[in-house]
């Protein structure tokens, strides 16, 4: 996986197959039965019973991005790798019917997946683009909120991602993101293709994370809160993405303590 297209390409064919699959197995999803996830991400179960099921079976995240945030009626909030749109739909009672959410995804079936889903909500001030999120297809300087939710590990190109952030954020702009980091990975782990669809191998260190971050321009650059998964969970998350690779599972085990999710949070000066 050495291109940024392989990359995005692998990424892409993940997702389009998790969401036919019968259980998760996008990222922080393998081998968990569709729907636990969302029940177990800090999500209310009030916000939940709210939305079509389809957008929270097919929710493959690490976390709430919108908890505890202050998301404004009015605001635009953009979700950088919306999926099958669980966060554009909370997101949407948030800003309410002066304010607008736009999502960005590169994959096919999950921007079909949330524009359905969005219809069955009846839900007007929502809008899908595709794109990939580190040539966002948003105008500079017109978004309130950037949230993404265990996407932006994913990405080849992290720099031009929070580069990105910075752009289409207004003075005084939020960013609030879940996302999976890593301490000290080996290159054997770095190199795995089954590891890397499932949030582990192309994810980086909290410092590096937070120090590109403040390199895009960014202020108030800090972490809101943590999960470390224990040997169990990470077999979790590989699932399925490791079912055939006996070598990657094994790696998993030596990873316990070095991988976590984090709520990572910034502000546009």
């Amino acid at each position: 996986m050495n291109s940024t297209k392989s990359i995005h390409d692998s990424v892409a064919e993940a997702y389009a197959k998790a969401v036919v699959a019968p259980k998760s197995s996008g990222c922080c999803g393998g081998g968990t039965p569709k729907g636990v996830l969302a029940k177990v991400a800090g999500y209310q179960r009030e916000e939940l019973a709210k939305l079509p099921a389809d957008a929270v079976v097919n929710s493959f995240g690490c976390g709430n991005p919108l908890a505890f945030s202050d998301v404004r009626p009015g605001d635009v909030v953009l979700d950088l790798g919306s999926g099958a749109g669980i966060d554009l739909l909370i997101a949407s009672e948030k800003v309410g019917p002066t304010g607008r959410v736009i999502g960005v995804d590169m994959t096919d079936a999950m921007i079909e997946r949330a524009r359905a889903n969005i219809a069955t909500a009846g839900i007007t001030n929502v809008e899908v683009r595709k794109g990939l999120i580190e040539s966002l297809p948003v105008e500079s300087s017109s978004v309130d909120w950037v949230i993404s939710n265990c996407v932006i590990n994913l990405s080849p190109d992290k720099p031009h991602v929070f580069a990105e952030i910075a752009r289409v954020l207004r003075a005084g702009g939020h960013m609030r993101v879940s996302d999976v980091v890593v301490e000290d990975l080996p290159l054997s782990i770095r190199q795995s293709q089954s590891l890397y669809g499932c949030c582990v191998a192309g994810a980086v260190s909290e410092s590096a994370y937070l120090q590109g971050l403040r390199d895009a321009g960014m202020v108030d650059v800090e972490v809101r809160d943590r999960a470390v998964y224990t040997a169990a969970q990470l077999r979790a998350l590989a699932g399925s993405e490791v079912l055939n690779d006996p070598a990657a599972a094994e790696m998993l085990g030596t990873l316990e303590g070095k991988v976590w999710s984090a709520i990572i949070v910034a502000r546009k000066p």
